[in-house]
């Protein structure tokens, strides 16, 4: 399963209150199954930290793989963008590459934001 950014800032604010919630909950339920990340989730996720190097977001992001946008992935984005802007359902760009990963690797994406996400064809969601 891919991890939509949603479900990284969910878990980040369960930490810093102290209680476990939703993601948290989700996460431990699924702790033997392999989890990952885009690469575009990182810088999404990365961005909200005024230190990048901090030890919370390494320890954060430790439990997942990241999965590099390779060729497969760019044609597939290209295919969304494409489709969704001729549809008038356009949604951001880093939305875009995350589901065109998912897309890709054959991926369900795990979002708490379904409603948006779930105008991409072909997208497989889960929500916690």
């Amino acid at each position: 399963m891919l991890l939509d950014t949603s479900v990284l800032i969910d878990l980040q604010r369960e930490v810093a209150s102290g209680r476990s919630g939703p993601a948290c909950a989700w996460l431990e339920a699924r702790s033997a199954q392999p989890l990952s990340v885009s690469v575009v989730t990182v810088g999404e996720f990365a961005e909200g930290f005024a230190d990048v190097e901090s030890r919370l977001l390494r320890d954060l992001l430790s439990g997942f793989e990241v999965v590099p946008i390779d060729h497969s992935v760019a044609l597939v984005y290209a295919r969304l963008s494409r489709q969704m802007r001729a549809d008038n359902r356009r949604i951001g760009d880093n939305d875009i590459w995350i589901a065109a990963t998912a897309i890709a690797y054959g991926l369900p994406l795990v979002t708490r934001d379904a409603r948006r996400m779930g105008r991409i064809a072909g997208l497989s969601i889960v929500t916690y």
